[in-house]
């Protein structure tokens, strides 16, 4: 008999959510056959058989989610049961730390609210729209734990998931008890009247996702934009010189967003304060310059996956780099760690040939950037003999960056040096 467990998908990935199975009980499957597809954050995979056999038990329902290195299925390599079989059968459903959770002998049971989270029903997601692993549902069922106590909890987990550990130490002491005096007014329900012919749509996973990431970052920074205007001509003549030799040579197009990727770079390493994170009371500058270019998916989503250690990578190599993250993001076929590990992220407005935007910042980072779509206009030209009006090519940057730790003043100083860069582009540089 073969365990098949839950993979372990990247560095930073604790638990998967099965989204659908391919195989069921009894189905033949060969090496390498796709069994099942799982959901880690924004990513799908699919997972292949790694023996031969006969599915004989799937112990995972779908859109369920497990611990990386749980068992999910087992598969019968011999051809004809074992004893195996029946040890699985009774690990099918097991007690979360029996010995951890059992209430002492004088305690009383809690008493079952109306509140209280039903096992039956725990799917994993609050109204307030925090994830809950089925473990710690489990774990808040039978310690009385309604689901408006459950999201005060604070989380150690990814994106403040909370984990069984965080639930354990909130059984454990005083807890977080919603204030008495003066309760956080709920948020009111905005009514709404349907038409005959409106149209209902269920938010797919992804964006459940996007939502939850896009409110958690307004409750956690102090967004403020800061915009500014770069000349961008001889950006625009150089790229409309080289880029039919360049595609001959390469096989690939030279847009011109690695470019911008190339002054932001240069301008982080002169205000690394805009590549950090806040922890607490403490900012943590990060080494690394992993930058996060935000991708428009066919389904109408975002990704944003990630170039890690950009710097290191001249303008070929970061337009090599930029064109295949952008194809694998597009085809699905990213892994967990091609989007995590971000310390800036870009948004480019361009592609939609919109002016300017003001992106919300990827938590945990503390700043974004926004490029505006590239446009003639015309502008006041400073000549020795005195100043004429001619046609440029400009284009506008919006930096959101997290007012907790970035002022008016370093926010304003890293994008007009940025817009230097960009102004003072070597024109006669070969690539």
């Amino acid at each position: 008999m073969f365990e098949l467990i839950m993979p372990k998908l990247g560095e930073s990935i604790e638990e998967a959510t099965v989204t659908k199975w391919f195989v069921k009980a009894g189905d033949s499957v060969e090496d390498d056959d796709v069994l099942l597809e799982i959901a880690s954050d924004k990513v799908d995979s699919e997972i292949p058989s790694p023996v031969s056999g006969t599915v004989t038990k799937v112990l995972v329902n779908q859109d369920e989610t497990v611990p990386v290195g749980t068992v999910i299925a087992i598969i019968d390599t011999e051809g004809e049961a074992s004893s195996d079989v029946k040890v699985v059968e009774e690990k099918e459903e097991p007690e979360p730390e029996k010995d951890t959770l059992e209430p002492e002998k004088d305690k009383p049971e809690p008493e079952q609210n109306v509140a209280a989270i039903d096992k039956s029903t725990a799917v994993g997601r609050s109204t307030a729209g925090r994830f809950y692993s089925p473990l710690v549902l489990t774990i808040a069922n039978k310690e009385g734990i309604s689901m408006e106590e459950l999201d005060g909890i604070s989380g150690s987990g990814r994106n403040g998931r909370v984990q069984k550990k965080d639930i354990l130490e909130y059984l454990a002491g005083p807890g977080i008890q919603p204030p008495a005096a003066a309760p956080a007014p709920e948020p009111k329900k905005v009514s709404m009247s349907l038409g005959a012919e409106d149209e209902i749509m269920e938010m797919d996973r992804m964006r459940k996702l996007i939502a939850e990431h896009m409110i958690r970052s307004k409750q956690t920074s102090a967004h403020v934009t800061n915009m500014l205007e770069a000349d961008v001509t001889n950006i625009v003549l150089w790229r409309n010189r080289v880029k039919d030799e360049f595609k001959q040579r390469e096989g690939e197009k030279i847009t011109y967003l690695p470019i911008f990727l190339e002054a932001t770079l240069q301008a982080l390493k002169d205000f690394p304060m805009l590549n950090a994170s806040v922890d607490g009371d403490k900012i943590i500058i990060k080494k690394d310059l992993n930058l996060g270019i935000a991708v428009a998916l066919p389904t109408g989503n975002l990704i944003v996956p990630v170039i890690r250690n950009a710097d290191a990578l001249n303008l070929k190599g970061l337009t090599k780099t930029l064109n295949k993250m952008a194809e694998n993001a597009r085809n699905n076929r990213l892994s967990p760690d091609d989007i995590t590990g971000g310390t800036f992220t870009i948004s480019n407005f361009g592609t939609f040939r919109n002016v300017m935007g003001t992106p919300i910042i990827n938590q945990p980072q503390v700043a974004i950037l926004a490029i505006g779509t590239v446009e003639k206009k015309p502008a006041v030209i400073e000549t020795p003999t005195g100043d004429v009006i001619g046609i440029r090519h400009k284009m506008f940057l919006s930096l959101t960056y997290d007012h907790r730790i970035i002022d008016g003043a370093y926010g304003g100083a890293f994008l007009r040096k940025l817009g230097d860069y960009l102004e003072s582009f070597d024109g006669n540089r070969t690539i």
